[in-house]
């Protein structure tokens, strides 16, 4: 009986791999998470048992890709960038490079990052809300002045899967949009996965970065 409640009371450590091109960047974010009983790193040896894999760098440019590809290719099922410059060109290209979470480097003290190191694991998506934000007014607007002219409609999505890719990109975890949408969570996660899997995109991230793209959202 009491072994099973210290089973029960055992914290799972979420596996993490942290890199960088630059080592300073690399042994910053690492120490934030050394000691931490959430997480436990690992290194390039086992980055194929990693859950979350954490990119550090300046700015997305073409090696930050390359890396990513590399650890996607192998196996690292979710991804994080931590960016010192972080905009609205950057949100689309991390999407649709299979990014789950992006977060500023002036953010990144221990506690931030392992709440959204949380949210990733768990097959959230993390953005900064401001940033997102006004990314979606300028795509959507963009998107909408395009197609009102030519009269075109797009129907690959329907309008509820269009409401709760809204409340994705406007930071919701799946229970709080059950909750706004009078929803089950259950109806949520259908809904997330059925435009995905048909639309053929990677994550929630992605399936946000296309509606975005069509001027949905």
């Amino acid at each position: 009986m009491n072994d099973n409640k210290v089973v029960a009371g055992m914290q799972h450590r979420i596996l993490t791999y942290v890199y960088s091109n630059d080592t300073i960047l690399q042994a910053g974010v690492a120490s934030q998470l050394h000691m931490r009983p959430e997480i436990r790193l690992v290194d390039e040896s086992d980055v194929d048992s990693a859950e979350v894999a954490i990119v550090v760098a300046d700015r997305l440019d073409d090696a930050v890709k390359r890396n990513l590809r590399a650890l996607q290719r192998g196996g690292v099922p979710r991804t994080m960038l931590v960016l010192g410059v972080l905009d609205d060109t950057t949100v689309v290209d991390a999407a649709e490079s299979g990014v789950a979470g992006l977060v500023r480097r002036a953010d990144a003290n221990a506690d931030a990052l392992i709440a959204q190191i949380r949210r990733v694991a768990a097959g959230g998506g993390v953005v900064p809300a401001d940033l997102l934000g006004s990314l979606l007014d300028q795509v959507g607007r963009m998107q909408r002045q395009a197609r009102a002219p030519r009269g075109l409609q797009y129907s690959g999505l329907a309008e509820r899967e269009v409401e709760v890719l809204r409340l994705v990109a406007d930071g919701l975890d799946t229970t709080a949009i059950a909750r706004r949408l009078c929803y089950s969570e259950r109806t949520v996660k259908n809904v997330l996965h059925d435009v995905t899997t048909r639309l053929q995109l990677r994550n929630r991230s992605h399936a946000v970065a296309y509606a975005m793209r069509e001027g949905l959202i």
